[in-house]
């Protein structure tokens, strides 16, 4: 069975043929998918559906990339993490991929909002979801300095999604106990780097995800993405590490429960 630890249900163009695409998941042995909320003003949407299907569930944070929107306060995250089937906190991190004519140190109100994101998640214990665009260096030094790697009260811990970035990050993050998950983008027909990276990644610490509606794998790439495509992502895993598809299936379902712990291990749904 697989797991989508990365998709956006809640955006109309999924949300609107949701029994579609849960029928597909259960056709292709997806057995879960966590809904990653952008915005507070999302949240209750994302988390209803979580809590209206028992294969789904649900994160509470905010986007680094969202202008905007509402702020959160650490008050406002600890809130939505305490409801039922709320098992992450984000997304959140730092994106300096779209400057728009500011300078690194004009996006201070990124660093602030991805600051208050950990000390949510050092809080609740739960895992950060974390965005990273070319950011990095900034992404793991503010996590260095809040995520309480020293050993006060609980450290940081959670999951690089969506991962496109050099190899030394992934060390880094690897180093720091977070998981990296690779998105159909490993699928690409460019994405030669990034496949030696996720041959570096070992596959105790390797999650999967569609990142959908976006970035569908190959060989479905250009489309609106869905849950159910996952196997594709878990194939190309496979091949790079000349595993089965199975292994990959096995090892990254069962990271998901590891990082994700308040994920009951249920039974398929079908």
């Amino acid at each position: 069975m697989f797991t989508d630890s990365h998709c956006h249900l809640s955006f109309p163009e999924l949300r609107e043929q949701l029994p579609a695409i849960l029928d597909a998941m259960a056709q292709s042995r997806v057995e879960r998918a966590l809904c990653i909320c952008t915005t507070l003003e999302e949240f209750d949407t994302v988390h209803a559906l979580a809590t209206a299907h028992p294969q789904l569930w649900a994160t509470v944070g905010v986007h680094p990339d969202n202008e905007d929107v509402r702020e959160p306060t650490l008050e406002d995250l600890l809130a939505g993490a305490a409801r039922p089937r709320v098992v992450g906190i984000g997304e959140t991190g730092l994106d300096y991929y779209r400057l728009n004519g500011r300078s690194v140190a004009e996006m201070a109100w990124q660093r602030d909002r991805f600051r208050v994101h950990i000390r949510a998640a050092r809080q609740t214990d739960l895992p950060l979801v974390i965005h990273t665009r070319s950011a990095s260096d900034d992404t793991l030094a503010i996590l260095r300095e809040e995520g309480g790697f020293s050993g006060e009260g609980n450290a940081a811990r959670g999951v690089f999604h969506c991962f496109t970035e050099t190899s030394a990050v992934a060390r880094a993050a690897l180093d720091l106990g977070f998981y990296i998950s690779f998105s159909g983008i490993l699928t690409f027909r460019n994405a030669v780097d990034l496949r030696d990276t996720a041959r570096l990644v070992p596959l105790d610490r390797l999650l999967i995800e569609t990142d959908s509606p976006y970035l569908a794998p190959v060989p479905h790439r250009g489309k609106v993405n869905t849950p159910a495509w996952v196997p594709h992502v878990a194939q190309q895993v496979a091949d790079i590490h000349g595993v089965s598809l199975e292994a990959v299936a096995e090892a990254s379902s069962a990271n998901f429960l590891r990082l994700f712990n308040r994920v009951a291990p249920a039974q398929a749904v079908h």
